[in-house]
């Protein structure tokens, strides 16, 4: 399944050592390990810093050819400045990830509660103006965005809406671009997310959120998902877990 990427949301987890990572396992190898066990990830830290270019250069050289980062948007842009008189960092920020080259997947841009659909005319005017040659991804956390207005510029934009589980929102299922754009963020009120086990049985949901993505990769649209930490509390065994029902009853082709 060529088209199916999934991963995590971030690699740096010490607490994973021993379960995941081998024992021997330096924190600076963990993403080249990382990257022989699945096929992207969905990097973290970009939202608090942009990165180095040194830093992109080495994410690129520790993973083989066929892996793919998604990479989040900075937060001065989406959470400080939202939106407004922020070219300079996007500016930046969209130059760094494009040194990952064909190894670079969607950019997300995650919005705090209180951005409301009020803003709806920055954000069409910010999306316009991003370069077409990435693949954008906006994920919302706030009700009043669910309406078609909003639906209908993403679309226009070519802009994927995150399919986001957490207890911020409503359950989506618009499809705004020729990809999907997976996020199963969890409750941290009921998941510490840092014992490096399964803390919450979710096998139930992960066959009904395998029921929700087979006919995308059946029908070969490409998906990309990611677990975070909060969701069962161990996102290696989450990935493992769906896969095994997205390859039962009928095969995907």
């Amino acid at each position: 399944m060529q088209n199916l990427h999934l991963g995590t949301i971030g690699w740096s987890y010490n607490f994973w050592k021993s379960k995941f990572y081998p024992n021997k396992t330096a924190p600076k190898d963990y993403l080249a390990y990382y990257a022989s066990q699945f096929n992207t990830v969905e990097v973290d830290s970009t939202f608090y810093r942009i990165p180095t270019q040194s830093t992109v250069t080495n994410w690129k050289q520790q993973t083989p050819e066929n892996f793919m980062f998604s990479l989040k948007f900075p937060q001065v842009i989406t959470h400080i400045k939202m939106l407004k008189d922020c070219q300079y960092e996007t500016g930046v920020f969209l130059d760094r990830a494009s040194q990952l080259g064909e190894k670079l997947g969607p950019l997300l841009l995650q919005f705090p509660p209180n951005f409301g659909v009020e803003h709806l005319p920055d954000l069409e005017d910010f999306l316009q103006k991003l370069p077409k040659q990435h693949r954008y991804v906006v994920e919302v956390r706030n009700k009043s965005w669910l309406k078609q207005e909003f639906y209908s510029i993403l679309r226009a934009n070519k802009v994927a809406l995150a399919w986001a589980d957490s207890p911020l929102m409503a359950q989506i299922s618009e499809v705004t671009a020729d990809f999907l754009y997976v996020r199963w963020e969890g409750d941290r009120k009921k998941v510490k997310g840092t014992l490096g086990k399964i803390e919450v049985d979710r096998a139930g949901d992960l066959k009904l959120e395998a029921d929700k993505i087979k006919p995308f990769v059946s029908k070969q649209i490409e998906v990309f998902g990611y677990f975070g930490k909060y969701y069962s509390g161990y996102p290696p065994s989450d990935i493992a877990n769906l896969q095994i029902y997205l390859n039962s009853n009928q095969p995907l082709s």
